[in-house]
């Protein structure tokens, strides 16, 4: 494994079950680290956290699309034709400004020597609850 540190950009993908009030809640990441010829990304949805913030919101398709973006960022072939792109474009179509529920924030950028570490400790910060 080479060592020292790269550069890699991320974004926290957000959903925003009422564009209107605003209220958010982080559900997964993406990080793209180019130079280590990787991108990745980590999903979890908490049901009892979108209940408070939209009563009423299925959390299912929600689920769904969420994990239809790392199947996405993991080039699954089967997931459609933006996933057989190459990393560096999948990565910017998966956080392009969108008016869905789920919506990507803006990209933020570092170095680190393990891209597969960072993004844990980034879903561990900015994601995980508890």
């Amino acid at each position: 494994m080479p060592t020292g540190d790269h550069p890699f950009q991320y974004a926290v993908w957000r959903v925003v079950p009422d564009v209107e009030r605003g209220e958010r809640l982080n559900a997964g990441i993406v990080l793209f680290a180019r130079t280590r010829a990787f991108l990745g990304a980590r999903v979890e949805l908490d049901p009892a956290v979108l209940a408070a913030l939209a009563p009423g919101c299925d959390p299912e398709p929600v689920a769904r699309q969420l994990h239809g973006l790392v199947r996405v960022a993991e080039g699954d072939p089967d997931a459609g034709p933006i996933a057989r792109m190459d990393q560096h474009q999948r990565f910017h179509w998966l956080v392009a400004p969108a008016s869905t529920i789920v919506q990507p924030s803006d990209v933020h950028t570092g170095v680190c020597a393990d891209p597969e570490a960072t993004l844990e400790r980034l879903f561990t910060r900015l994601v995980r609850r508890g």
